[in-house]
């Protein structure tokens, strides 16, 4: 990754701090997933693209759950277009597809991502891993409905109902760079979200052995 060492040290020090306030599923790791995920397909797919712009729009693309997660992709847009330091690195016209790109990188979007930017980033969203999937997906249901205090069962049937309609057949998860890693992964999930006791049984034991079930107050 020949990325610019000043934006490569004002998204490490003062972006991606942030993600410590994102809710289950979302945090760090999972922006760092997306950024070696977008340069790996980025290379796989022979992609001419700038990597700095690359760079930050998988750095903000989430940024906004902390505020707005049913909203998050157009509050990570703004949040990236009232940078005014961000704005420094790039000339406009490549504000404009940062600012496009980290809207169009949602799995549920209703047209096609308006640029290539928009598609690679959306492609390195999705992931590739079951077990990483529904441990995120349990965190992430776990604290959504944290004011409901779900039962256990009570998460996973939200998490089932997710992922069925996400990765399940004929799923709504756009991926506009299939690879290998992600035909496996979606073969899996559709397997998995084919028989509810088959996936309460798998996330359960996930989320027993990796103890991210939290103790009500």
């Amino acid at each position: 990754m020949n990325i610019d060492e000043s934006l490569k040290s004002y998204i490490e020090t003062t972006i991606l701090p942030q993600y410590e306030h994102n809710i289950g599923g979302h945090d760090i790791n999972h922006i760092n997933f997306v950024i070696d995920r977008s340069f790996e397909l980025m290379n796989e797919f022979s992609l001419n693209l700038n990597p700095n712009m690359v760079y930050t729009i998988a750095s903000y693309h989430d940024i906004g759950y902390q505020k707005d997660p049913d909203n998050h992709e157009k509050v990570s847009a703004d949040m990236f277009q009232k940078d005014k330091k961000i704005q420094e690195f790039f000339i406009p016209e490549e504000v404009k597809i940062i600012y496009e790109a980290i809207i169009d990188h949602r799995a549920s979007l209703e047209y096609e991502a308006r640029s290539i930017y928009g598609k690679l980033v959306s492609s390195a969203d999705r992931e590739i891993s079951a077990e990483r999937m529904l441990t995120r997906s349990f965190l992430y249901q776990q604290d959504k409905h944290a004011a409901e205090s779900p039962s256990v069962e009570e998460i996973i049937a939200y998490s089932y109902k997710k992922l069925s309609s996400k990765y399940g057949k004929g799923g709504y998860a756009k991926m506009y760079y299939p690879d290998t890693k992600y035909l496996e992964f979606i073969s899996t999930m559709e397997t998995l979200t084919s028989d509810f006791k088959l996936f309460r049984e798998k996330e359960l034991e996930l989320a027993t052995t990796k103890k991210l079930i939290k103790q009500k107050q």
